[in-house]
Formats: C-alpha cells, structure tokens, sequence
C-alpha cells in the first residue's frame, strides 16, 4: 500500500474480514503464512509495531462517564505519546466537547473522538473497522471527511466496511474477501470493468409489441408488469432501447438505467449482499 492511500477491504459478514485484520495488527495470531507490516512482524515485534500503527476496532466501547479529554490523556500516556491533546481535539471538530462525556456525544462526535484516539501517536498506518456502522447519513459524510482527511496527512488508511457506497468514494483500491480469501483486488472501477454487470433500463409503455427489444443483441432478458418494462443487458443496451422507442414514434417515459456499481461485482464474486 502506498503512502496516504485509503484501501477498502470489502466482503460479506463471516468473510474473515475483522479476524484477520487483527492477525495483521498482533491482536490474534493466525494459524498459518506470514505478515509483515512497515516491515515488521506482528506476531513477535508487536511493541514496535504498535507505536507505528494506529486501530479503531469494530466495537471500541469507552466508559460513558469518562471525558473526551481524559480519553486522550489516557490514551497518550499508554502510548507514551507528547502529542498535544488539546490539538487533536481542535483538529477533530471536538474543542466544545473536551469536557463532555463520551456517553453524551452523538454518534458522529464518538466515531471523531475514536479517529482521534487511532491517532495519538501519529501512526504511518490506521486501520479503522465498520467506523460507519449505525450512522445516519450526516454523521456518515462527517465520518468520511474525517478519513480522507487522515489520509491527506500522510496516513495509509485501511478501511474496513460492507458499505458499497463507501468504497466508491473513499478507497484508491478495495480488496473483496469472500470465505477468508482475497476473490479481487483492483480499482474500484477497474472491477467494474474486469467483472461488468448486466445494465438494468426501466421504462414505462402502453406499447404491447416489444419483441424487437428482445431481438437486440445487447439484450439479455426483457419483463413486463403491466405499463413498466425492465430490459436487461451489456453495453449500450440503454442507447439502443432508446432509439428504437424513439423510431417507432414512442417517447419512452420514466426511462432510466441502474449504472454499474461495485456493488454488482460484489454480488457476482460473492453471491451474497455485503451484511449476510
């Protein structure tokens, strides 16, 4: 992984995801290969890896009375970190909470306060799990402005989550786990060019001769229920549905296409939605 660069580390729950994220962080140790991170060995330099690398964990649950600052304080001290408290908190959106408890923080101020707490000893590498998990939508873009803004500083990210949608916006490249192994590892969009899903196109028409759209070659299968039509297929299906409406006199209403997305290759390598 590059210096700065945010990796997503996708796949379905059960995948292997967490568990071997923590073999890689020293947390548990794997049954067999070999890990190396920065270079070391976290089964037996865990001490020097841990002042290297910074972990938000799945579940990092802090007592609700314990303030936002005594967490860092806590924090930097086990870590042996002279790192400025007060400008993490200030860097982190958190200056009018340094004396709030975490128990009162909202979500989005918890997962701020959690990124701060993975980052007190300025680590060349953080791993932050599932860091969107029960988010509403605001606190979710929050979240994501604060990861890219770890990674501008000069942080590898790796980014565990089995949000699609995330992995798009965030992630320079995303490996998808599937039964404890890697299935595909690339660029967000160069899966969705080495493993191109069907284009879904759905309009609405009063027309009952559509068998010319089943004869496109593009097309993979046609449905109908009642006035809206699903076409299914590959590459300019939605163009060449259109013209052929247009042609024939009709304007085809509420016509849209489903883009490819990671999401479909998702569902293709693994077979199962990302929170199975």
């Amino acid at each position: 992984m590059a210096e700065g660069e945010i990796f997503g580390l996708l796949g379905p729950n059960g995948a292997g995801k967490t568990t071997s994220v923590e073999c890689i962080e020293g947390l548990r140790h794997a049954d067999g290969g070999y890990i190396s991170v920065l270079g070391l060995d976290p089964r037996t330099q865990t001490a020097e890896l841990r002042h290297r690398m910074g972990a938000q964990l799945q579940e990092s649950p802090l007592p609700d009375r314990i303030k936002a600052w005594e967490a860092l304080d806590l924090f930097c001290t086990v870590e042996d970190s002279d790192t400025d408290c007060g400008m993490l908190l200030e860097q982190w959106g958190l200056s009018d909470k340094r004396g709030a408890s975490f128990g009162s923080l909202s979500g989005g101020q918890r997962q701020r306060l959690l990124v701060a707490l993975a980052l007190v000893n300025d680590p060349d590498v953080v791993f932050l799990d599932e860091m969107t998990t029960g988010l509403d939508p605001a606190s979710r873009h929050v979240t994501w402005d604060l990861i890219r803004a770890v990674a501008e500083r000069g942080t590898t990210v790796v980014l565990v989550t089995h949000f699609m949608d995330e992995a798009e916006r965030l992630c320079a490249r995303v490996g998808i786990m599937n039964e404890g192994r890697i299935a595909a590892l690339d660029t967000p969009d160069g899966l969705i060019r080495e493993h191109p899903p069907d284009v879904r196109v759905t309009f609405r028409s009063d027309t009952s001769e559509l068998a010319w759209i089943e004869r496109l070659p593009c097309v993979t299968r046609i449905q109908r229920e009642g006035p809206r039509v699903v076409v299914e297929g590959v590459d300019s299906v939605l163009a060449l549905v259109a013209a052929g409406l247009v042609e024939r006199g009709e304007t085809p209403v509420g016509l849209r296409a489903k883009q490819r997305s990671l999401e479909d290759v998702f569902l293709r390598l693994t077979g199962r939605e990302a929170g199975d």
